[in-house]
């Protein structure tokens, strides 16, 4: 799903890359054992979510906002970085078992991934959208309207529970890209996306003739995506988390990672927004978006 991460997330732009991260079976010792002293941080991202971790059209080079925020705190650290790219469960299984150090893929600060995983600071402040399309708002005019309707996303997510929860279909998709899901949306075979306002709106721009839209009386937040967007650790290691929360408070203070928002995003995604949203939800635990 466009995914945040489990929130899903928008999007590949002109690199037409989705967000969604996946399996992954790990070996290995526990970085939290070494992390003081490695000089090299491995980082598990999808590489198809735009503009948070993508490949660069042209270059073919993976960048993107969560990305060159990893590479500007590695830097701060004299460190080097190593990049792995898995689907969502793969990214979670690789930081669980040490295969890699950390994971970036528009993460929100949730209380449930908390539980298994140590995660930074926010660098990153948004709020949740839905694309349908312009026709006929795919029949979506208020939150009731969601029943019965087809839910683009990917298993697992956050947003998928919230439309399961709200009584949707789920239509669930694996790392696919962008123009996969405002296709399907358009041509009837889904009827919503739920994601990051910031990635939905980027998703758009890119396609501008998707026949597709924002509902703007419909902006949400939920109980796993209000505290922000950060990077997650495995639970052992405090700390890597020390160290990376000390760089990135360094580069919040002196506008690096404002610039890198400003350049991905078009906005300082640092500060949190001021919209009106529409609906908090709480995402209840029985429902799991598969």
């Amino acid at each position: 799903m466009f995914k945040k991460a489990k929130p899903w997330k928008l999007l590949a732009l002109a690199a037409l890359s989705v967000l969604v991260l996946g399996g992954l079976t790990a070996c290995g010792k526990s970085s939290s054992s070494s992390s003081s002293s490695k000089k090299t941080l491995i980082v598990a991202t999808s590489g198809t979510l735009y503009p948070t971790s993508y490949h660069d059209s042209k270059t073919k080079k993976l960048t993107g906002y969560d990305i060159e925020v990893v590479r500007a705190v590695a830097k701060d650290l004299g460190m080097k970085v190593k990049f792995k790219e898995y689907n969502v469960d793969g990214q979670l299984a690789a930081v669980k078992s040490g295969k890699a150090d950390l994971a970036v893929n528009d993460y929100a600060i949730s209380p449930t991934r908390k539980k298994k995983y140590l995660m930074t600071i926010p660098f990153k402040h948004s709020f949740n959208s839905i694309i349908v399309r312009k026709s006929d708002n795919s029949g979506i005019n208020s939150w009731s309207d969601i029943k019965g309707k087809k839910s683009a996303g990917e298993a697992g997510t956050g947003y998928q529970r919230l439309a399961q929860q709200l009584g949707a279909t789920l239509v669930n998709y694996d790392n696919v890209s962008n123009d996969v899901y405002l296709k399907d949306v358009k041509k009837g075979k889904t009827d919503f996306i739920m994601n990051d306002y910031y990635l939905q709106k980027l998703a758009l721009k890119a396609y501008p003739n998707s026949g597709l839209k924002i509902l703007k009386n419909m902006y949400f937040t939920t109980d796993q995506d209000g505290s922000g967007e950060g990077m997650l650790i495995n639970k052992k290691d405090k700390s890597l988390q020390k160290k990376i929360n000390k760089s990135l408070r360094k580069l919040l203070k002196d506008g690096t990672i404002k610039k890198l928002a400003e350049k991905y995003y078009g906005a300082d995604v640092t500060k949190k927004p001021s919209v009106h949203i529409s609906k908090h939800f709480t995402i209840s635990s029985k429902y799991t978006g598969r």
